[in-house]
């Protein structure tokens, strides 16, 4: 490819843009904060959102789209999920071509709509085709080329293993699947029950207890994921399994942060003010209760991770109250 451009300068965005930067193509980084992307084209580091990580020289900087977008041929969109609409709309405004791949990195849900966020990006740009990526791949590791896998979606085929080829190095390997909504859904819903898993942790609770809850967030996560589209073999898989790992388990996922520090009696306000980053199982326990709801299907543990964030539930209660619902088989 003759340039790619990356949108969002967070930590993932930024990771992402030094892998795609190792294959040797041009990479325009974009961010919407100007004063940002200035200190980083001066100290060539994210020192923000990520510390310690030298940006390849092949990596230009920008806080405008038109220049991220211009004579790019695959734009990764990075952006908080609740920025994803606004990011796509202004996207589109520079009128990119019809040829060029978009690919969402993102993992959320968008609110009230209920949409993955490749729908909301197709609702602005319907001629480009749209894929996905996710998988266990924390920033911190992925811009230090520690291996890992990951799962690209895509229903077109020939897009797929383009990209499949592309974002495939001796660190990182890339899976392909036409399965797009379950590879979205797996990403998106396991930001929630890493929440959980932090409560565990934040309660002093031991290996049993956030074994058992991992497994029973796996068994709920097909349950809403199927009945939202996704198929059961893909949440078996890297976006499912792979990624609700990584994340309940991880020192670096700030979903199991935000958790820890709910279950040792911070309040979600408080934790919030002092986080840079978005720890998108927040939003997302909204917009995936709302779609459960709709579609009438039973999720205990995203219940209970709603009212903790929304309804000021004590950690303690919640977890008394799973741990004492109605018993039955386990395959219910």
């Amino acid at each position: 490819m003759k340039k790619i451009a990356v949108i969002g300068a967070g930590g993932w965005g930024t990771a992402l843009a030094i892998l795609l930067a190792d294959r040797g193509v041009p990479i325009t980084l974009w961010g919407y904060d100007a004063g940002h992307i200035e200190q980083m084209k001066t100290t060539r580091a994210n020192d923000v959102y990520l510390p310690g990580v030298t940006l390849p020289e092949n990596i230009d900087l920008t806080a405008s789209l038109g220049d991220a977008a211009d004579g790019a041929e695959l734009a990764v969109f990075v952006p908080p999920s609740k920025a994803m609409r606004s990011v796509a709309e202004n996207f589109a405004k520079t009128q990119p071509a019809r040829g060029m791949i978009i690919l969402s990195c993102t993992k959320g849900i968008e609110q009230g709509s209920g949409l993955r966020m490749s729908q909301v990006i197709a609702e602005h740009l319907p001629e480009n085709p749209v894929a996905v990526l996710s998988g266990p791949s924390h920033a911190e590791e992925v811009s230090r080329r520690m291996p890992t896998a990951v799962v690209l979606g895509c229903r077109e085929q020939p897009v797929a293993q383009k990209l499949q080829q592309l974002f495939s190095t001796g660190a990182f390997r890339a899976y392909t699947s036409d399965d797009v909504a379950g590879i979205e859904l797996g990403g998106a819903l396991k930001n929630i029950f890493a929440i959980a898993a932090g409560v565990s942790d934040g309660l002093g609770f031991g290996d049993n207890s956030k074994a058992a809850l991992v497994t029973r967030a796996l068994v709920e996560l097909m349950r809403l994921g199927e009945t939202l589209g996704g198929r059961r073999e893909t949440f078996h898989g890297l976006s499912g399994i792979g990624d609700l790992m990584v994340t309940c388990f991880s020192r670096h996922s700030r979903n199991r942060g935000v958790g820890e520090r709910l279950g040792r009696g911070e309040t979600i306000e408080a934790i919030t003010q002092t986080m840079s980053m978005v720890a998108e199982g927040v939003p997302t326990a909204r917009s995936a209760y709302e779609c459960a709801r709709k579609a009438a299907v039973v999720t205990p543990i995203i219940d209970q991770v709603h009212a903790l964030l929304f309804s000021n539930k004590s950690t303690r209660i919640a977890m008394m109250e799973l741990l004492g619902r109605e018993l039955r088989p386990e395959e219910d």
